[in-house]
């Protein structure tokens, strides 16, 4: 049986057990630190507007995608766009000198704020999980700072860069890790896998807890009609182009099944450093009209994209990244109806069974084949995956996670309140 995934807050200590409470009666100012674009970091923006909408003065320090401004106001959110990025780190020290440079911006944005104004509270999201430095000022006056790690850096540092465990980046990235972890109040961690690697060298007992990426629900509805699929042969994959992805096993298997189902098309919707190297695969299958690369899209508008598909496709390596790291595009296909062929990776076994999503071997082309194959000639299989898919995924509600997350935050605030007055 799957995992139920409502059950997410672990490591909490009983005396800080806490129901969720009203909102707090004085606004308070939170400020929040991401290398992501905001507008399509669906993380981000659930927990910025989430704060905003009950009353808090929400400031995020975030990338900016050419033409956009460097500050706007969106649903209530202060964003500032600190820094441009291009999906084409092939090497260490690109990656590294990128993330340092917008650490530094980082630091110093977040450092004039709260001279100005001192902000309640720090929310840093990773990766990197370095980047909660750049609460320096805030943390050391006191304010609380959360370390919010939806994938660990040093096994992401591994997988994206095909470094060792043994290897000097991945030891030193470890120690880095221990350090942001005891420089933040608390950490959140975006699945319990993660979390026990956590646990077992970096977080005390205690110090952590889960809150998993569930889909916005306002965002990700079951279409109110399915007529966009019903002439279509759409399979589809939304998200980041990394080589942990697998996404080049994907085109391997379409390429497989092209001439068999020759009115079907593979959709991708993503930007990463592993681009270059999909678009000479799909030129090497001659698949130009066939497997389409697009640009990633905002949150918002992606669900628009997603009722048009008749499968999902969610191909990631078994490594020792890809294995345990949970894919949120899964839950977000499940709430559009959308039928899923996923890789049977330990974490997607452990959250899912075959009565919810198709598993294929991971790495097997042929196997994602002949999965691909299975369910475009099979309608009614791809219907009783969906609505059992769509049952399941109605338990999850991020109404009720906001509420979690909310019980953190005051409780944390609630603490330093505490303590000064103490």
């Amino acid at each position: 049986m799957p995992r139920q995934l409502e059950q997410t807050v672990i490591e909490v200590p009983r005396k800080n057990r806490m129901a969720p409470r009203s909102p707090i009666k004085q606004p308070t100012r939170v400020c929040m630190v991401t290398y992501s674009f905001y507008e399509t970091d669906s993380r981000v923006m659930r927990y910025a507007e989430a704060l905003a909408q009950r009353g808090n003065e929400v400031e995020v320090f975030a990338l900016r995608r050419p033409g956009t401004p460097p500050r706007e106001q969106i649903n209530g959110v202060s964003l500032y766009r600190l820094q441009e990025r291009i999906f084409n780190e092939q090497r260490v020290f690109t990656y590294g000198w990128r993330t340092l440079n917008f650490l530094l911006r980082a630091l110093a944005r977040v450092t004039a704020r709260d001279v100005k104004i001192k902000f309640d509270l720090v929310h840093v999201l990773t990766v990197p999980d370095f980047l909660v430095f750049a609460a320096l000022l805030p943390r050391l006056r006191g304010t609380p700072v959360i370390l919010d790690i939806r994938d660990i850096l040093p096994e992401f540092y591994a997988s994206k860069f095909k470094a060792s465990k043994d290897s000097l980046g991945f030891r030193f990235l470890c120690q880095l890790e221990r350090l942001s972890a005891k420089f933040s109040s608390h950490v959140i961690v975006a699945g319990s896998e993660w979390q026990a690697r956590l646990l077992s060298r970096s977080v005390g007992p205690g110090e952590s807890t889960v809150i998993l990426n569930v889909p916005d629900r306002s965002i990700f509805k079951t279409p109110s009609t399915k007529a966009a699929r019903q002439n279509s042969c759409l399979l589809l994959y939304h998200g980041t182009l990394n080589w942990h992805q697998g996404l080049d096993i994907a085109i391997r298997a379409f390429a497989k099944i092209k001439d068999i189902v020759p009115e079907a098309e593979f959709h991708i919707y993503g930007d990463g450093p592993s681009k270059p190297e999909l678009l000479t695969l799909i030129g090497h299958y001659q698949l130009q009209n066939r497997v389409k690369i697009y640009d990633r899209i905002p949150v918002r508008e992606i669900a628009s994209v997603l009722e048009t598909a008749q499968l999902g496709i969610v191909p990631k390596r078994k490594d020792e990244f890809g294995n345990e790291a949970f894919s949120t595009k899964i839950l977000e296909f499940m709430a559009m109806g959308v039928p899923v062929i996923v890789s049977d990776t330990k974490v997607d076994q452990a959250y899912f069974d075959s009565s919810l999503v198709r598993f294929f071997q991971a790495e097997d082309v042929e196997d994602l084949a002949a999965n691909m194959l299975d369910l475009i000639r099979q309608p009614e299989i791809r219907t009783a995956l969906a609505e059992q898919a769509m049952r399941f995924v109605a338990t999850m509600d991020w109404d009720t996670k906001k509420l979690e997350y909310f019980a953190l935050v005051d409780r944390l605030l609630d603490k330093t309140k505490r303590g000064r007055n103490s």
